[in-house]
C-alpha cells in the first residue's frame, strides 16, 4: 500500500526542513491531536499511539541530506517506512512530500488506508507551522 500526502510548501530552505525532520524529538510538534502518548526512545527512534490505535515505534533508517528522510516501522507486526521527500525550490522555500509504504494484507490495507492518509496529510500540513 502506497500513499501520499499533499505537497506543503515552506519559507523555510530544503537544510532547515531536513534539520527539523532529523530531530525526533520534533515530530511530536507534527502529531494530531488525537496522540495520547509521545515518547523518545533514543536519537532515532520514537513511539506514539494515537486514541483507539496501538502504539507505533518508528526508527529512523536513513537519510539523505538535504533531501530525504526515511522513517520505519521498529518491531511489531506491521512492516512499513515513512518518507519525507524535501525538494529545493529557492535558498529560502522548499516543498515536503510524505510517503507512506507499507505490505499489509487486503483487509488490513481496507481498514488502515482511510486514518493514515489522514495522519500523513496532518503531518505534513502540521511541518510550515511547526518550524
Amino acid at each position: 500500500m502506497n500513499l501520499e500526502s499533499p505537497k506543503v510548501s515552506i519559507e523555510k530552505s530544503s537544510e532547515d526542513v531536513f534539520n527539523f525532520l532529523s530531530n525526533i524529538k520534533n515530530f511530536e510538534s507534527l502529531m494530531p491531536e488525537s496522540i495520547s502518548k509521545f515518547e523518545v526512545l533514543s536519537d532515532d527512534t520514537f513511539l506514539f499511539a494515537l486514541k483507539g490505535m496501538p502504539e507505533i515505534i518508528l526508527k529512523k533508517k536513513d537519510v539523505i541530506p538535504p533531501n530525504k528522510i526515511v522513517l520505519g516501522a521498529a518491531g511489531g507486526k506491521l512492516d512499513f517506512s515513512l518518507i519525507a521527500n524535501i525538494d529545493t525550490i529557492s535558498e529560502t522555500s522548499s516543498d515536503v512530500q510524505l510517503h507512506f509504504n507499507g505490505d499489509f494484507n487486503p483487509m488490513m490495507a481496507m481498514m488502515i488506508k482511510g486514518p493514515i492518509g489522514k495522519f500523513i496529510e496532518t503531518l505534513a500540513t502540521s511541518i510550515p507551522k511547526a518550524i
